[in-house]
């Protein structure tokens, strides 16, 4: 699988995760009335700390994908300068 959908969806289910336990400890201790608004409330919250935890567990993943959008960015470098360098010799 490409670095980019592993870090994705590593992001997305870390979300899911975050937000299942916020979500199952609040309303299921009975901690929040459940309403549209504690919903959103919960949910900000586990963007949040979703976050906090991503930028520590998933820099393996990040990394790799940052090399990924480099080599891609280098090869576009490359075939840019050559198309360049190819109209010079016209």
């Amino acid at each position: 699988m490409s670095p980019f959908w592993t870090y994705t969806l590593s992001r997305l289910g870390l979300l899911a995760a975050t937000y299942a336990v916020l979500a199952g400890v609040g309303f299921g201790f009975g901690l929040l009335e459940f309403s549209e608004l504690t919903n959103l409330i919960v949910l900000f919250a586990a963007m949040v700390i979703s976050s906090a935890i991503g930028f520590v567990l998933l820099s393996q993943q990040r990394e790799a994908l940052a090399l990924q959008v480099q080599e891609r960015a280098e090869k576009i470098s490359a075939r840019i300068e050559e198309s360049r360098s190819a109209e010079d010799v016209d």
